[in-house]
């Protein structure tokens, strides 16, 4: 096994391609990119940018105008605009523009064991490592690198089907009423937020999966570190915004992770099972779009099944497609009352960080969920378990009091 001393140079020289490098010869700007990730965008410059031939595509790509001229008029990303998104870095075709990284941290913080850290997986995980690593062999990669332990963030997508579900049937009781979903996706999210925020009354205020597996591991285990792991650079972003920056500390993309995998020499396939497997089908569908409304649909279904208005589903992936979508909604196009937005093209399975094409990870997430033992997390005991411990004893208290669960807009 490799020092991390070792570790981390092998970071950096997979950062810049040389053979050999010293972390005193290193560019100071992105070592400070290393080393404090959090003070830095989601998107980072892998090289400066003086002039540029292509006018300029990273910014004209940018929703959220977050490209901005500093005193000497050299282009920046503003840290508290940008959200990861991705669009700037395949507009790009200098590519002087490249992921941010949280890897030096996560691996100072294994490696001090001042804290318990526990990696939290989103759905989209199955075949990102390998055809044939299983969940209980990605868990024991991660307790070999030295987390404490591996937590599947599609339970935590079961309990927000479960509050969709509940606050759908009490709040959808005519043909105009309508919910924008879904919280699992940052992008979607911060469009509503940044550009259409006259429809955030129609947002349910849930969290994302994301933030309640953290809140929750952090509730359970005080002490813990929290590091999610996901194909998605926009979930950098989302962990620091201010009302839910205390349940995530640091967020690695698969590909960060399958790197810290190389240079630990850690293969995943050559484990042996740590079996835990708790989430639903309804979790696990997360990962692809629709995943989201076909989730919520049946679990409403099984709440309540006399009900008369039942979930019409609307779905758009990528940006252009959602913006789309949200126009021709404020324009009286209510053909549905549940619309789901993905930021990705595919949902999560196509994340700019993902390691395996779209199409293949869209059809591992399917064969993945229906090998799931429950299928909504009414059926999911786990879940129910869970609820208990953190306090939920009826549906009200679920309702009424899960602060845990929420956010505020």
């Amino acid at each position: 096994m490799k020092t991390f001393h070792q570790l981390y140079l092998d970071i950096l020289r997979q950062e810049t391609g040389k053979g050999r490098i010293l972390e005193e010869d290193y560019d100071p700007y992105h070592l400070n990119c290393l080393l404090h990730p959090e003070k830095h965008a989601p998107v980072i410059f892998a090289e400066q940018c003086e002039q540029c031939a292509y006018e300029r595509a990273c910014e004209k790509s940018c929703i959220f105008d977050a490209f901005e001229q500093d005193e000497n008029g050299r282009v920046v990303i503003n840290s508290e605009k940008c959200i990861g998104c991705g669009a700037c870095i395949d507009a790009c075709r200098l590519e002087k523009l490249a992921a941010n990284k949280d890897v030096v941290p996560v691996l100072t913080a294994v490696r001090e064991k001042k804290r318990e850290v526990y990696a939290l997986i989103a759905p989209a995980f199955l075949g990102q490592f390998g055809e044939k690593v299983t969940v209980g062999r990605l868990r024991a990669a991660f307790k070999a690198m030295g987390f404490k332990g591996m937590v599947e963030v599609a339970v935590f997508a079961d309990i927000l089907t479960l509050k969709e579900a509940l606050e759908f049937d009490a709040n959808i009781q005519s043909e105009q009423d309508f919910q924008l979903t879904s919280c699992c996706c940052p992008v979607w999210i911060a469009m509503i937020k940044g550009i259409y925020h006259e429809l955030l009354p129609h947002v349910p205020g849930a969290v994302s999966p994301m933030v309640a597996a953290g809140r929750v591991v952090k509730k359970l285990h005080p002490d813990a570190m929290t590091v999610f792991i996901g194909p998605c650079m926009a979930k950098k972003a989302e962990a620091r915004e201010h009302d839910i920056a205390d349940a995530v500390d640091y967020v690695l993309t698969f590909q960060e992770v399958q790197d810290m995998f190389d240079a630990a020499e850690i293969n995943p396939e050559e484990l042996g099972e740590d079996e835990k497997e708790h989430s639903s089908r309804a979790g696990r569908i997360y990962a692809r779009t629709g995943g989201v409304s076909e989730a919520v649909r049946a679990t409403v279904k099984q709440l309540n099944p006399e009900r008369s208005i039942e979930v019409k589903a609307k779905q758009a992936d990528g940006i252009k497609a959602c913006k789309e979508m949200i126009e021709r909604l404020k324009e009286g196009d209510i053909a549905a009352n549940f619309f789901e937005g993905m930021g990705c093209n595919g949902g999560c399975v196509g994340g700019p960080k993902r390691i395996i094409p779209m199409e293949e990870g869209k059809e591992n997430v399917n064969i993945y969920s229906e090998r799931a033992e429950y299928k909504t997390p009414l059926e999911n005991p786990f879940v129910l378990e869970l609820l208990e411990r953190l306090g939920f004893h009826t549906v009200e208290e679920f309702l009424e009091k899960s602060e845990l669960l929420e956010r505020t807009f």
